[in-house]
């Protein structure tokens, strides 16, 4: 994969990626892109061991953190990711949490590796970064990471990456998204030092605690540091055991393995160029409809994803980072190949990705990124699926979601008179698109990964607030032969006065439908209901003033249909108006369905004869 960038992703304008610095074509090589065969024959069976190990590693250290973190954000949402890297940089074994920290989360231990060199890094060292500009990518995204050494030589990295709830900025709960900088975001750390050869540096550790809102925080960083300590701990009993040369070997081959397996699935695909153009409806600052066009194209074995032509004008406020932008473009093209192709340096770097330096998914130096993991990064996926289309329907689900940002509340606790930072991190349907064969199902779509969203009695118990109703929505979901899953009806009480911060896309461009298959619904939030003041968002809310018992409902988006929605098996159409996902009006408006009785009655049936007329009737007026 073309990578490249001002010390870390920065993408020339024209053409491929021009690599420079830390990542540049010599240090390429160093870090693992293109690595040597190792000299000793690998055993393919030991080579899976040591792949199975180090993933249990990863998923261990992703547990850890779970476990020992004090912030709802850290220790409920799984909203982190653990990786090891090879020596040089390489990406040999990772536990999805969240898809889009699979680059953003290594670019940065390149970058460290780069800037302490060969002798600046020892046994007992603990790194934090954070910098969307060193490979990050945005600042709530802290990843702790600590090399592995044996006899003297560094063998492996393990790295644990979490979305902390606050980064010291100019707004509290780290989505300052109208910031006019990336220093008004908050605190970047781009690779600094948090333990020396096993002793903490209690200076770096006091001047993060300070620069910091959230009461908890060191407890959440003391989190990942133990997990990232745990993993090297776990890869020395793993060295120890297969001897140093064996892992190395093994990282390889199994890099190897998946490149070859890679190609092998992109040359089924149809030769071509495959283009698409999706839109986010606005930045926070109100300039719309933000532009991302890409260009596909499959040739033999090789897969060329470019973003030429994507929106370039310089007053924008929605810019993902490269490391984010390539996290997303690996996110959606893995959800369309074989599963068990291995998620490590060998996949990545089969991609051939462009993406213009100055363009909204590889922003001009500094520029405020803070919304850029939501919009325009989760476009990255939509439009690489909205582009496959046209050849692979059948495994094209656009990975996203038409959020915005969090809607962040924060206040005083009236218990404790400390501040209190509520992302609404809680459990909704929404956006989940249908595939083929597979109605669009639970909670979040695949681009959050693994992501838990809390249940209301636990964060009720945490925040003064109250979940007043967390309801699937009738007719949200998009029609198609397979359904979108519905959109949630989200409504929150707030027990003490506080503030919210939030802004929102997904009303004019809602969740795509594929193949025929027809969007979701459009989001709409409301702000400061319960009382006279209650008024619905048409695209930012910033530092709202709520009253106690003022709350806000959000009736989240649907996701996109899968085929034509005549095609959909009347039954199934009956089922969803028996469950209340579908009306009846909606059944004869947009499946064709017609359905006699009443649902109150529970007797309703089909109507084959009027059924078949109706849907010749939709076919013959379109």
């Amino acid at each position: 994969m073309a990578v490249g960038e001002k010390k870390v992703s920065r993408v020339g304008r024209k053409g491929v990626a021009k690599r420079k610095g830390p990542v540049g074509r010599k240090t390429a090589k160093r870090n693992g892109a293109n690595r040597r065969a190792p000299s000793k024959k690998v055993d393919p069976v030991e080579a899976e061991i040591v792949r199975g190990a180090m993933e249990t590693i990863c998923y261990e250290m992703a547990t850890h953190v779970s476990l020992t973190a004090t912030t709802p954000i850290l220790n409920q949402s799984n909203e982190r990711n653990a990786t090891i890297l090879d020596g040089r940089g390489a990406l040999a074994a990772l536990s999805v949490g969240i898809p889009q920290f699979m680059l953003s989360s290594t670019l940065p231990v390149r970058f460290a590796l780069e800037f302490f060199g060969p002798e600046g890094l020892h046994e007992g060292d603990v790194l934090v970064g954070n910098d969307p500009y060193h490979g990050g990518g945005h600042l709530p995204d802290y990843n702790i990471f600590a090399p592995v050494f044996a006899d003297g030589e560094l063998i492996l990295i393990a790295s644990i990456q979490c979305h902390h709830a606050d980064t010291g900025g100019g707004m509290p709960g780290g989505y300052n998204v109208d910031a006019l900088d990336i220093w008004a975001e908050g605190v970047r750390y781009p690779a600094v030092k948090i333990f020396d050869r096993g002793v903490e540096r209690e200076d770096i550790t006091y001047f993060m605690r300070v620069n910091n809102r959230t009461p908890t925080f060191v407890g959440d960083l003391r989190a990942q540091i133990g997990a990232a300590q745990l993993g090297v701990r776990r890869l020395q009993e793993v060295i120890a055991r297969h001897g140093a040369d064996v892992v190395r070997g093994a990282s390889t081959y199994m890099i190897a393995h998946a490149a070859r397996r890679f190609r092998e699935e992109v040359a089924r695909w149809p030769d071509g160029t495959y283009e698409s153009d999706v839109y986010v409806d606005h930045d926070p600052k109100g300039n719309e409809d933000i532009h991302i066009h890409c260009a596909v194209t499959v040739e033999g074995d090789r897969l060329k994803i470019d973003f030429t032509g994507s929106d370039e004008r310089d007053n924008l406020q929605a810019y993902s980072t490269f490391g984010n932008t390539r996290g997303y473009v690996v996110a959606q093209i893995a959800t369309m190949m074989d599963p068990a192709i291995p998620k490590n340096e060998g996949f990545f770097n089969s991609i051939e990705l462009i993406v213009p330096e100055g363009c909204c998914l590889n922003p001009p130096p500094n520029k405020s990124v803070a919304a850029g993991t939501h919009h325009p990064g989760t476009e990255v996926g939509e439009a690489i699926a909205i582009a496959l289309a046209q050849v692979i329907p059948e495994r094209c689900c656009p990975q996203i979601y038409k959020m915005g940002m969090p809607t962040v509340i924060f206040g005083k606790h009236p218990d404790t008179g400390a501040m209190f930072i509520d992302h609404s991190v809680d459990t909704f349907g929404a956006y989940c698109g249908a595939v083929h064969g597979q109605d669009g199902w639970g909670a979040m779509n695949v681009s959050f990964g693994n992501l838990i969203r809390a249940t209301g009695e636990i964060n009720e118990s945490i925040f003064p607030v109250r979940q007043m109703g967390r309801d699937y929505a009738i007719d949200t979901g998009g029609p198609g032969k397979w359904r979108g899953c519905p959109g949630t009806l989200y409504e929150k009480q707030i027990m003490a006065p506080s503030q919210i911060y939030t802004f929102v896309v997904g009303r004019k461009y809602p969740m795509p439908g594929i193949a025929g298959g027809m969007n979701g619904s459009p989001n709409q939030l409301r702000l400061r209901t319960g009382s006279e003041h209650e008024h619905e968002i048409e695209r930012a809310a910033f530092y709202v003033d709520h009253e106690a018992g003022e709350g806000y409902a959000y009736r989240y988006g649907g996701g996109g249909g899968w085929g034509d929605p005549l095609e959909r098996d009347p039954q199934a159409v009956l089922d969803d108006v028996l469950d209340e996902y579908v009306s009846v009006g909606a059944a004869a408006r947009d499946y064709g369905v017609v359905l006699n009785g009443s649902l109150e009655n529970l007797d309703l049936a089909i109507d084959v004869a009027a059924t078949e007329k109706n849907r010749d009737a939709i076919r013959a007026a379109r």
